[in-house]
């Protein structure tokens, strides 16, 4: 019988890279609940600019995984990857609100779903990095 710890290895580089992602997403709710109430202060009326809300929601959610990655000493390319993963979802839906073809809700609502896709993505691109 052969014994190996390659399933144990395996097993721990999974927790890993899950472990890693729930921080971003932490990271992310952080910046969010930071920054906001910045944003509200310094644009009063930022809630009702769709496309201004879409990229400071993006923005925000960047600066607490970017300062969490750097906490977790990660390059800056990695970074500028995750960063960008936050971004594209409302970058591919502006559009579509622009010419009115969906609500600015969907744009909300479609940019947060598919940003934890996006996310983790640029996480198996750098799956030694990850952990996976």
């Amino acid at each position: 019988m052969k014994h190996t710890t390659e399933p144990k290895t395996r097993n721990r580089a999974v927790l890993h890279f899950v472990r890693h992602a729930v921080e971003m997403l932490l990271a992310m709710v952080a910046g969010m609940l930071v920054l906001e109430p910045v944003w509200s202060f310094l644009w009063p009326g930022l809630a009702e600019n769709v496309t201004a809300s879409a990229l400071v929601m993006a923005t925000n959610m960047s600066l607490g995984m970017a300062s969490w990655m750097r906490i977790r000493r990660h390059g800056w390319a990695s970074i500028a990857e995750m960063s960008a993963a936050m971004y594209l979802p409302y970058l591919l839906f502006l559009p579509f609100f622009w010419t009115g073809l969906v609500s600015g809700s969907t744009v909300m609502t479609a940019g947060h779903v598919l940003m934890v896709p996006a996310m983790l993505a640029a996480m198996f691109r750098r799956r030694a990095e990850y952990g996976a």
